[in-house]
């Protein structure tokens, strides 16, 4: 199944849909964008998405109808405006973040380049090239049959992703033994070069051509704020694995976690005033120690004395109970019940049950 989950920039949400499986993440969007609309109606919304959502398609569908976007593209739209962008000037957005920006047939693409992601991109290409190399070299030393150096070969390229690109391979002709002459491997050091250029940058494209590029960023930026709720939903609410078989129950797991979800979100934005590092899981934790007990005492007359009680909140609790502004329950009154009967015995005369 694919869940497709609509959020406010808070993190709040606003609507779900359960799709089968099968369901390409490109063909999505013109039913949420209509569900939206039915529901709360027209109004200006900023939509942000992954830029494997929309097609073009339904982006110019948007565009006529005045519904406003900001989406990521892919890498190979930078080959494309990659000279256009060389002329404009860098603008500063925060620190270590520059844009560069270009207004192109009623949209607005941002080249934007981030310091902390160039050096991830660049660490993690160099781990996998380094990775790749080895392989490769430990493949001539073995001096494998030529069908099974193919197989292992396609096997470390799966593992390099991209960075198998960069290396140009020569493998032995049919018939041929794997050698050193026969099994080369060399980096493609234009291509390299170029790859490390790009390090760090990603390209946005946009309606809000009048906007402040900051604010485009930090807009753009908000997609944490989806990738979280997802997250959330998988590893402490454990929406999956679902043990359901039939649809409609399925739905319901599904449902159980969105509520969940729901209360946690506002959790989470109760305490982001005060402790914004505190997360919604910490603080249920926390509160969690608190215990409810029974305390039963026997009476002389052969009935029972019981007081419910909840244990005394120890200062963590106290602080956290007041930064959301909530206080605990007073303590319940005693109760007193009855003696029990002593349960009847079965005669040889007793009817059967």
């Amino acid at each position: 199944m694919v869940i497709a989950l609509v959020v406010t920039p808070e993190g709040f949400p606003l609507g779900y849909e359960v799709l089968p499986g099968n369901t390409v993440d490109s063909t999505t969007l013109r039913g949420i964008l209509q569900t939206m609309e039915s529901r709360y109606g027209k109004a200006r919304r900023v939509w942000l998405m992954d830029r494997g959502v929309p097609t073009e398609e339904v982006l110019a569908e948007m565009r006529a109808e005045g519904i406003d976007y900001l989406v990521g593209t892919p890498r190979s739209k930078l080959n494309t405006f990659e000279e256009k962008f060389l002329d404009r000037p860098w603008q500063e957005v925060r620190d270590d973040v520059r844009v560069k920006l270009l207004e192109q047939e009623g949209e607005l693409y941002v080249l934007a380049r981030s310091g902390a992601r160039r050096a991830k991109e660049k660490a993690m290409r160099r781990r996998k090239l380094r990775a790749f190399v080895k392989g490769l070299r430990t493949l001539r030393k073995n001096g494998r049959s030529r069908d099974r150096l193919i197989e292992k070969l396609g096997a470390l390229k799966q593992q390099a992703g991209r960075a198998a690109g960069l290396v140009e391979i020569t493998v032995p002709a049919v018939g041929q033994e794997v050698s050193s002459e026969t099994f080369g491997y060399r980096l493609k050091r234009a291509e390299y070069r170029q790859a490390t250029r790009r390090d760090g940058a990603y390209l946005l494209r946009t309606t809000l051509a009048g906007d402040d590029p900051a604010k485009v960023w930090e807009r753009y930026m908000l997609l944490t704020e989806v990738e979280a709720a997802f997250k959330c939903l998988k590893s402490d609410l454990a929406i999956r694995p679902v043990y359901h078989q039939l649809g409609h129950r399925v739905e319901a797991h599904i449902f159980v976690a969105f509520l969940s979800y729901c209360l946690s979100t506002t959790l989470k934005n109760l305490l982001r005033p005060h402790a914004p590092g505190l997360t919604a899981k910490a603080a249920l934790e926390t509160l969690a120690t608190i215990q409810m007990v029974d305390v039963c005492l026997p009476t002389t007359d052969g009935r029972w004395l019981r007081m419910p009680r909840h244990t005394q909140p120890l200062p963590e609790h106290t602080m956290l109970l007041d930064l959301l502004g909530l206080s605990l329950p007073p303590q319940p009154p005693p109760r007193i019940t009855a003696p029990e009967l002593p349960s009847a015995q079965p005669t040889e005369n007793s009817p059967p049950l």
